[in-house]
This record gives structure tokens, C-alpha cells and sequence, in this order.
């Protein structure tokens, strides 16, 4: 078997995954991160992206929101906004959820309210990203 590590994902509504994980991509604040079993220490902001991690030679793609990730040579943990397997998102919703941004970014707002509106418009932009190219 190949070396690897205990891998949790936890979202504000469920335990995601919890599990032996080979490897892990996932993309961080200052760029994208490979993670493997025996990495150095590290805890790092996560913006809203794709994951993708590989459990028994397969790899396993996810949309995931706003977050941090602690990584240790043994473990990783990633505390998530939401995290959601490519045929859990409802494409019809998130594309919804694009449009009503997207109009929003149009009108006056606040800056608190533009930084809302945009973080919105981008997970509705990575959910339709991760399910058009992963759920077929």
C-alpha cells in the first residue's frame, strides 16, 4: 500500500470525509499545494476552489468554500465553509445563485456588501466549475 496520511475534511454541516488519503491538491492563499504523508507542518488560508485527493489510487474531486487546512507529516485537517462532491450540486441552483451576483455586482452596494456579492458569485462560479467538469 502506498505511504499515507489520516485526512479530515469537516464543513459547518457534516464531517465531509475522515479517512487515509494518499495524496491531496488543494488550492491556498499564496497558490496550489500538494500534500503528501510526512509534509512539513504548515496551516494556511484556503479561498474557494477545488480539492481533489486520492483514496486507494483514485482520485476523488470536491467544491469547497472558504476555509483553513493544518497539515502535520501524519495528518491533515480542513475546516470548511461547505465542501460538496461534484454530483451533490445542484447545477440548476448554483447557476441561480451566479445570476443573482452577478446582477447584485451591478448595483450600488457597500463595500461589506460587494465583498458578500463576490464571495457568493465565486462559489456559485466553483460549484458549476467542479460539477460541469467532474459529474458527467
Amino acid at each position: 500500500m502506498a505511504n499515507t496520511f489520516q485526512l479530515e475534511i469537516i464543513a459547518t454541516d457534516r464531517v465531509f470525509f475522515r479517512g487515509e488519503c494518499e495524496h491531496l491538491v488543494i488550492t491556498a492563499i499564496d497558490g496550489l499545494l500538494g500534500i503528501m504523508a510526512g509534509h512539513e507542518p504548515l496551516v494556511t488560508v484556503l479561498p474557494t476552489g477545488e480539492l481533489k485527493y486520492m483514496v486507494d489510487g483514485k482520485w476523488l474531486y470536491a467544491a469547497i468554500s472558504e476555509g483553513f487546512i493544518q497539515v502535520m507529516p501524519d495528518k491533515a485537517i480542513i475546516l470548511a465553509d461547505s465542501c460538496e462532491l461534484p454530483e451533490e450540486i445542484d447545477i440548476k441552483r448554483a447557476e441561480e445563485a451566479r445570476q443573482r451576483a452577478e446582477e447584485l455586482m451591478k448595483q450600488k452596494q457597500s463595500i461589506k456588501e460587494y465583498y458578500q456579492t463576490q464571495a457568493a458569485l465565486n462559489r456559485a462560479i466553483n460549484r458549476l466549475k467542479v460539477s460541469q467538469k467532474h459529474f458527467k
